[in-house]
C-alpha cells in the first residue's frame, strides 16, 4: 500500500471495472492507492480504514450491501470526500440514506459495453479509446490486444481462491502505466501461468459441505509438511483441492507436480518416481530426474494412489520413511523435501483389509484426510457451478428455470459430467437443459446393457439380459469383472487377460 492521499476502490469480476480504475489512476499520475472491493466488505472497510485517505473514488462498485451501515460509515468520514462513479441505478432508499454523503456521478449505459470506461475517461480527462479493447468480456478477444486480459483474470482468480488482493492492484497499475508484458514482474507472470493451468478448476459452491472443505483446506495448508489423503468420487475436484493446499501453503513458490498412478506401466513407476541414470535400462539415453526430485521444496500430488502395484507401494514407503531415494541405476542417495498429497476414489481401508494395499503405507499417507463431496450431496451448488461456467464463457447468467432444470439429474460423473452437458449445449446452440438431460440419460443408458442406467446394474445372467450387440456385451462383462475385483484395475485386467489400458477403454 502506497498510502497516497487518494484511494481508488473498484469491483471484482468484470474487466471493465479494472480498466476504468486504471484510467482514473493514470489521470492522477499513478499517485493513488488502488484496491479491489466488494459491496459486502465496503461498509466495514470504510468504518475501519476510510479515514486514512482524503479522497476515495468508488469505480463501478455496487452500493447494495448493508445500506444503513454504509450510510453510517459514509456520514462518519468528515474529512474524506467519497465519489461514486457507476452505471448502476440508485434505489429510492439509497437516494435518501446514502446519496447525501457521496458525490454521485452516475452514467447511463450498460456494463460490458464500455460505458463505465468512457465515462471515467471523460470525467478525468483521459482518452478512453486506447483502453476500450481491454474491457472486452467473453472469449472473443482480439489477438492484437496484449495479455492484460489474462493478467486481470488471473488477478481476480488469485483473489477469489487465495485472498491475494495485491495482484489485482498490480494489474490495474500495470495497465495504467502501460507496462509491456516482457517487463512484468515474475509474480505477475507466475499468476498468469497459474491461471492458465488451473483457472477452470475452482472449487465453486456455497453449500455447507464446500464451506467445511474450504475451512479444512486452510487448516491443512497452514502445516507445511503434513501428508494429505483426499477421498472422493471421480470428477469431484480432488486435484483442485491438492492445488489449493499447495498455493495456500508456504510452499506456494516451489514446484507443484501432478501424476496419475494408473497411467504408467508398473515397471516404469520407479523411474517416474525417482528418475534414472543414463544406461540404467534400454532406452535410457540420458540422465532424467524423477517426480520426487523435480518436486523438491514443493508439493507432489499422486492421483489414483490405490492403483499402485505392491512393488511400487514398497518403493513409495521407503522414500516416505527416510526422505531419501536413489535414481534407477544410481549409486548416491538424494535427499528430498516434498509434501505428498494423494487421492483416490476407492475405499482404501477395504483394500488394506483385503491385502491389496499396504497398511503401513496407508498409515503414512493418512495423516490428514479430506473428502470431496459428490454433486448428489450438494445439489444446491449445481446451479451455481453451471451459472459460473456459463457466465465465464458468455458473460450471461442462466435463468432460475435453466438452473433448476439442471438439478434434475444425479450426475454420477459429478462436476466433470455437468460441464460436459454444458459444453454439449453450446455445440448444439440450445439452453433447453431439460431436453439435454433427457438425451444425456438415453445416451448413457446406451453404454450399458439394455435397460441398465449405470455400470453397476444387476445382471441376472439369463440369456434375455445379454445384449445382442457384441460391444455392449463385452462392456457389461468388463464392468462386472471390474466390480468383482473391488474396482481394482490391475486385478480385473489380469482376470480378463487384457492390459490395464484395454480395460480402461471398456470402463
Amino acid at each position: 500500500m502506497y498510502m497516497q492521499n487518494t484511494l481508488i476502490l473498484t469491483g471484482w469480476g468484470w474487466k471493465e471495472y479494472a480498466v476504468a480504475a486504471a484510467i482514473a489512476l493514470k489521470s492522477l499520475g499513478g499517485k493513488a492507492d488502488v484496491m479491489g472491493m466488494s459491496k459486502r466488505r465496503l461498509p466495514e472497510f470504510l468504518e475501519t480504514d476510510g479515514g486514512k485517505w482524503r479522497r476515495i473514488i468508488l469505480v463501478g462498485l455496487s452500493l447494495g450491501g448493508d445500506e444503513s451501515r454504509l450510510a453510517s460509515a459514509l456520514k462518519a468520514l468528515k474529512r474524506t470526500k467519497v465519489t461514486w462513479i457507476s452505471t448502476l441505478p440508485m434505489s429510492e432508499s439509497q437516494e435518501r440514506t446514502i446519496a447525501p454523503f457521496l458525490e454521485v456521478l452516475r452514467i447511463d449505459g450498460a456494463l460490458f459495453e464500455g460505458s463505465l470506461v468512457k465515462a471515467v475517461g471523460n470525467i478525468f480527462g483521459v482518452d478512453p479509446s486506447p483502453y476500450l479493447p481491454f474491457a472486452i468480456e467473453g472469449r472473443s478477444i482480439p489477438k492484437s490486444v496484449p495479455r492484460y486480459h489474462e493478467l486481470i483474470c488471473a488477478a481476480m482468480y488469485a483473489y477469489r481462491n487465495y485472498r491475494d488482493e495485491d495482484s489485482y492492484a498490480m494489474a490495474i497499475r500495470y495497465l495504467a502505466e502501460g507496462v509491456r508484458e516482457e517487463a512484468w514482474s515474475d509474480a505477475a507472470k507466475r499468476i498468469v501461468e497459474h491461471w492458465r493451468r488451473y483457472g477452470d478448476r475452482e472449487l465453486i459452491g456455497n453449500s455447507p459441505q464446500m464451506k467445511e472443505l474450504r475451512e479444512r483446506i486452510n487448516f491443512t495448508a497452514a502445516h507445511r509438511d503434513a501428508r494429505v489423503l483426499i477421498l472422493g468420487e471421480s470428477g469431484t475436484g480432488k486435484e483442485a483441492v491438492a492445488m489449493q493446499i499447495h498455493n495456500r501453503s508456504s510452499r506456494r513458490d516451489e514446484p507443484f507436480f501432478s501424476f496419475n498412478c494408473a497411467c504408467v506401466a508398473p515397471n516404469l513407476l520407479e523411474s517416474r518416481f525417482f528418475g534414472h541414470e543414463r544406461g540404467s535400462f534400454t532406452g535410457a539415453d540420458s540422465q532424467k530426474a524423477g517426480l520426487f526430485e523435480l518436486s523438491d521444496g514443493g508439493t507432489l500430488f499422486l492421483d489414483e494412489i490405490a492403483e499402485l502395484p505392491m512393488d511400487a507401494q514398497g518403493l513409495l514407503l521407503r522414500v516416505l520413511e527416510g526422505g531419501r531415494f536413489m535414481r534407477l541405476g544410481g549409486k548416491e542417495e538424494i535427499e528430498t523435501d516434498v509434501r505428498l498429497v494423494t487421492a483416490t476414489n476407492r475405499d482404501l481401508p477395504k483394500l488394506v483389509r483385503e491385502g491389496i494395499f499396504r497398511e503401513d503405507l496407508f498409515m503414512r499417507l493418512n495423516v490428514i484426510q479430506l473428502r470431496t463431496p459428490s454433486l448428489r450431496e450438494r445439489t444446491e451448488d449445481i446451479g451455481t457451478i453451471a451459472d459460473n461456467w456459463w457466465f465465464n464463457h458468455f458473460r450471461r447468467h442462466l435463468s432460475d428455470d435453466q438452473k433448476k432444470a439442471l438439478t434434475a439429474y444425479s450426475y454420477p460423473g459429478n462436476v466433470r459430467e455437468l460441464i460436459n452437458i454444458l459444453e454439449r449445449a453450446v455445440v448444439f446452440k440450445t439452453t433447453d437443459f431439460a431436453k439435454m438431460l433427457a438425451e444425456h440419460r438415453e445416451m448413457n443408458a446406451g453404454l450399458f446393457a439394455d435397460g441398465a442406467t449405470c455400470p453397476h446394474a444387476a445382471d441376472s445372467g439369463s440369456p434375455a439380459d445379454i445384449p445382442d450387440d457384441l460391444d455392449d456385451a463385452i462392456r457389461r462383462h468388463v464392468h462386472l469383472v471390474f466390480e468383482k475385483y473391488s474396482r481394482n484395475i490391475s486385478k480385473a485386467a489380469a482376470a480378463l487377460n487384457i492390459t490395464r489400458t484395454t480395460l480402461r477403454k471398456w470402463l
